[in-house]
């Protein structure tokens, strides 16, 4: 199964066509999809069309972008006005956006071709893509576990060879979970590296988009592609103030006298399998001349609370606008005005998305707010505070992605908090903005995958990536694939 770079170096050196590259995707969809359950909706006609003219260009000589010919897939929470863009609720099931999102341009810019948007947990909310409100996305190591989520579409897709890389996003852990659940490379950058400009919010403050792929290379080489500055976004940080790297410039080159920071007491919350490939992915950087050093993280176990009052208020008041009048679904026969607004959003509105917005209407209700929301926010400040004295002591901080390796369909549906705690290793890179990767570093005794989680300083995505390379060229897990 060839890389994205490998792909794209393919097509523009004439070895293979962008027509070719498409229909080879289609076929391993047309006869894996139904089982992994990765795409909400696919455009073949429309991607042929796209491979088509980037080929003739190519042929003739003219100009191409960064990712020329490439397949590629996006989340269905960004905008496209190409296909509907669902978020994986039945409350847009229909709903056709009139403009592209930011990355959307930004890969349309670089003439990729995007193949078709990824099922998801609706609106971006949960662990696993079981909260899909349209269907089911499996891990295509074991039809019968989970994907994680809520970028479970997007990872399985890149996972089972179904597109070349793919975009997802992550708000407490939606890229980087299902990344190690999957055994890919899933990057979460800095908050405000990457325009949210089209993304459908669901935490405003915490949502950021990144890229999923075979490699770190191919994640280098997709950043290059969607970050940047847009002023559409006011919380898209400008250039003078977080200039752009090319993050492919000096990934091979071994960041030398690395201080790796770990927190012995947060790893021993992993299962045992978990903390031998955290171990074991530590030894490796030791052997690289690595230094590793133990802090302390003394916030950290309030990031789980922290973020579900943060989020779900965040939720409660983005979620507002989908009352039955502007656009999305409408209940049919309303005696008046109240009833449109409550019928169609209970009709509509899964039981998660329910449950996130009454905690997060409640955590901003009168007499409620200074208890619980704006005591998220002052927690939020010390676990930003404590990652700021992480980074003076170390280089990166080294940590398991989820405490455990992917669960079986239903074995958590029932206990919304034990699924909340598959994130209590991510959530907390959101609350302070920082980036993080999850690259694969090992897999379980059932054979699935785990992930090592890296998370460095703010806008130091180019060293963060190059760490991750290092462990990348002295292991082959990265080179493995579901036997599907």
């Amino acid at each position: 199964m060839e890389t994205l770079k490998e792909l794209r170096d393919d097509i523009a050196a004439g070895k293979t066509t962008s027509v070719a590259a498409v229909e080879a995707f289609f076929a391993r969809i047309d006869q894996f999809e139904p089982t992994v359950g990765a795409y909400l909706s696919l455009c073949k006609e429309r991607a042929l069309e796209q491979a088509a003219t980037v080929d003739a260009k190519i042929a003739t000589g003219e100009a191409v972008g960064e990712l020329a010919g490439v397949p590629v897939a996006v989340k269905d929470n960004m905008c496209t006005t190409f296909d509907a863009t669902t978020c994986g609720s039945k409350i847009l099931e229909n709903f056709h956006a009139p403009y592209n999102a930011h990355v959307i341009e930004k890969l349309n810019a670089a003439d990729a071709v995007i193949i078709g948007k990824c099922n998801m947990d609706e609106f971006a909310m949960g662990s696993s893509t079981e909260n899909s409100g349209l269907k089911q996305t499996t891990n295509p190591w074991d039809a019968s576990c989970v994907p994680g989520g809520s970028s479970g579409g997007s990872v399985a897709a890149v996972a089972a060879g179904l597109c070349a890389a793919s975009l997802g996003s992550d708000t407490g852990g939606s890229i980087r979970q299902p990344a190690s659940f999957c055994g890919v490379v899933g990057l979460k950058p800095t908050y405000g590296r990457i325009s949210r400009y089209g993304l459908v919010a669901y935490g405003s403050s915490l949502d950021q988009i990144g890229p999923l792929t075979h490699n770190v290379t191919d994640a280098a080489l997709m950043l290059n592609i969607i970050a940047g500055h847009d002023e559409r976004d006011s919380t898209s940080v400008p250039e003078d103030v977080a200039p752009l790297k090319d993050y492919l410039a000096e990934l091979e080159i071994p960041f030398e006298e690395l201080k790796i920071a770990t927190v012995p007491q947060l790893n021993e919350g992993a299962d045992a399998l978990v903390q031998k490939a955290v171990s074991e992915a530590l030894a490796v950087y030791k052997s690289l001349g690595a230094e590793i050093v133990e802090i302390e993280m003394p916030h950290f176990d309030y990031a789980i609370s922290a973020y579900y009052v943060i989020a779900t208020a965040e939720a409660s008041s983005n979620l507002a606008r989908y009352d039955g009048v502007h656009y999305g679904h409408r209940t049919a026969d309303p005696k008046d005005y109240i009833d449109v607004y409550s019928k169609s959003r209970d009709e509509a509105f899964g039981a998660e998305v329910k449950r996130r917005i009454m905690l997060g209407t409640y955590a901003l209700s009168s007499g409620y707010y200074d208890a619980y929301y704006l005591k998220a926010l002052k927690v939020r400040n010390l676990i930003r505070s404590d990652f700021t004295k992480a980074f003076e002591q170390a280089d990166c901080l080294m940590l398991p992605v989820s405490p455990t390796t992917a669960f079986k369909i239903g074995e958590k549906t029932d206990d919304p908090l034990q699924m909340y705690l598959a994130d209590v290793y991510t959530i907390a890179v959101n609350l302070a903005g920082v980036p993080g990767i999850s690259i694969p570093a090992g897999f379980d005794e059932n054979n699935l995958p785990i992930g090592l989680q890296i998370i460095s300083e703010a806008f130091s995505e180019d060293k963060l990536l190059r760490i991750a390379r290092m462990h990348e060229k002295e292991t082959n897990w990265h080179t493995q694939k579901p036997n599907l």
